[in-house]
């Protein structure tokens, strides 16, 4: 008679288990990997768009709360929603810098920028850098050392000159020509450019 104590193995039992316990570890890491992606998908940011959407921004100072579409770029956004025409889009690629504006004193290109992006930065355009009838020493000195021609570069061209002298009062000729490194002018006004902000340089140590 068979010893009934003796434990019963075979192969197929064996691979029959194996297999499901190997079933049984993969659903669970399916569980787990589905319960994970929910969470993850609950917790993401809300897709915007394709229909206009609410932004605030603050621009020289004042907050301005427009609807526009999520690609609406920053250029567009104060030249057609607020209506502050001083920004150029020229090349509209990020390659003229025409576009220059400043985001926490720090210049940016506002056609390379979108509008919905900008979140609480402080926006700074070529129309808030002068006191009401004062201008910024930089565009008085433009207009002093007649640095522009057709004008599709000038605003940028200040924008970038001005927070040269934001955060170098006293900058040297070649601080200029890199400040404005990445500013197009075809009309050729750079000795002038370079005249002009080292000469609001110098009224400002003065």
């Amino acid at each position: 008679m068979p010893d009934e104590r003796k434990p019963r193995f075979s192969r197929r039992g064996f691979l029959r288990g194996a297999g499901q316990t190997a079933a049984g570890g993969l659903v669970l890491e399916n569980v787990q990997a589905l319960t994970r992606e929910t969470k993850e998908a609950l917790h993401a940011p809300k897709a915007l768009g394709p229909d206009d959407v609410p932004i605030t921004l603050t621009v020289n100072g004042a907050k301005h709360q427009i609807h526009c579409e999520p690609r609406t770029t920053l250029a567009e956004a104060l030249r057609n929603h607020i209506g502050l025409t001083g920004t150029k889009v020229v090349c509209d690629r990020g390659s003229c810098s025409a576009c220059t504006i400043w985001l926490d004193k720090t210049p940016a290109l506002a056609c390379m920028t979108l509008a919905v992006d900008v979140g609480t930065r402080q926006i700074t355009t070529i129309e808030g850098l002068a006191k009401g009838e004062n201008l910024h020493p930089v565009q008085a000195a433009f207009i002093k050392h007649d640095a522009l021609q057709c004008g599709f570069c000038t605003s940028g061209m200040i924008m970038s000159c001005a927070a040269l002298l934001e955060r170098n009062p006293h900058p040297q000729l070649e601080d200029v020509k890199q400040a404005v490194s990445g500013n197009l002018c075809r009309c050729g006004t750079y000795p002038k450019v370079f005249a002009a902000t080292l000469d609001a340089a110098a009224k400002e140590k003065a």
